[in-house]
């Protein structure tokens, strides 16, 4: 899946579910290193573990991050908004 992400500096995410499990997350543009980490962090975790941790985490006051882009990614895969 890949969701183009909003306010933030990474322009898209794209990432692999398996049984409601993260198998891989690669982010767009961003903050390399700190991309790679929320990556590899994630993965293997379920979506709604991740959604939770992740959701509502602001970046210089934009009023959303790279993270919490992420959970709003999983939100929308959820829903079925692909």
């Amino acid at each position: 899946m890949i969701y183009k992400t909003k306010g933030v500096c990474s322009r898209e995410i794209e990432f692999e579910i398996e049984n409601d499990i993260i198998k891989k997350v690669t982010f767009f543009g961003g903050c390399d290193g700190n991309t790679q980490g929320v990556a590899r962090l994630v993965e293997g975790m379920s979506v709604d573990d991740t959604i939770n941790r992740l959701e509502g985490i602001d970046c210089r006051g934009r009023g959303t991050s790279c993270p919490d882009q992420l959970s709003k990614a999983l939100k929308a895969y959820k829903e079925g908004n692909f």
